[in-house]
């Protein structure tokens, strides 16, 4: 369920994060598709909030330095240690493919930090980006570190879709792919969630905090080195990772 006038105010700040430049009230609601009327009222609240201006006379909204500020002052409640960056940083320079560290969020799995690869052909992901915890390599190096009561609980709220050919569509295939997952070492998925994709991902535990750490690319890269690839992820945390954090 989307409630959509949040939803609106997001896209907004996505908007304007793309376009890197002040927009008016006409390009918003035509560049949305929105009603005149309904886009000034989204505007003007944001604006008597704080959250918008315009920098220069009838030449546009802008967000103001206030997001920033917010943001700052939110993420360092739980910040990621900075190993954690050049974690991914490392991986993306040496498989030359997308790097993620991954956060759980209900169903779904969020990516939290991204190196993305400087490939033509690549996996294009974001900080936000979520996918099916259950569907993804990602995903089930973040279910490897629930209890089966957790676990269970999780998978009473999981829509089943066949997303791939190799889409785990029960509860059993899930659990089963888990169990491959600790005997090999590492997860894996081939076109699992995403079409000619394939990933290799682990746990990464930090604290209380249950993480993952991807690298994922086209399969036809990726896949024939899978394990190779999370060979070096491994290798890659046990260099990075602070003795103190393990």
């Amino acid at each position: 369920m989307i409630v959509r006038q949040a939803a609106n105010v997001l896209e907004i700040m996505e908007f304007f994060a793309q376009t890197k430049k002040p927009a008016t009230l006409a390009e918003i609601a035509d560049h949305f598709g929105w009603p005149r009327s309904s886009t000034f009222n989204l505007l003007a609240t944001l604006s008597e909030k704080g959250y918008l201006y315009e920098p220069r006379p009838r030449a546009g909204f802008y967000p103001t330095p206030r997001w920033l500020a917010m943001a700052r002052m939110i993420s360092e409640v739980e910040p990621l240690p900075p190993w954690t960056h050049q974690l991914i940083a490392d991986l993306s320079a040496e498989t030359g493919e997308t790097a993620s560290i991954v956060a759980p969020a209900g169903v779904m799995a969020v990516f939290i930090d991204v190196v993305e690869s400087q490939a033509a052909i690549r996996y294009f992901a974001t900080i936000g980006h979520r996918v099916p915890i259950h569907a993804t390599a990602s995903g089930r190096a973040l279910l490897l570190q629930y209890s089966q009561e957790e676990r269970d609980s999780v998978y009473r709220k999981i829509e089943f879709k066949q997303y791939g050919p190799s889409t785990p569509i029960s509860i059993e295939a899930v659990e089963t792919e888990l169990r491959n997952s600790i005997a090999r070492g590492y997860c894996q998925s081939f076109a699992d969630y995403s079409r000619d994709l394939a990933g290799a991902a682990i746990p990464l535990p930090i604290g209380d905090r249950r993480l993952s750490v991807v690298v994922a690319g086209p399969e036809f890269r990726i896949g024939p080195k899978v394990g190779e690839v999370a060979a070096l992820i491994a290798r890659t945390v046990d260099r990075l990772r602070p003795k103190a954090s393990a």
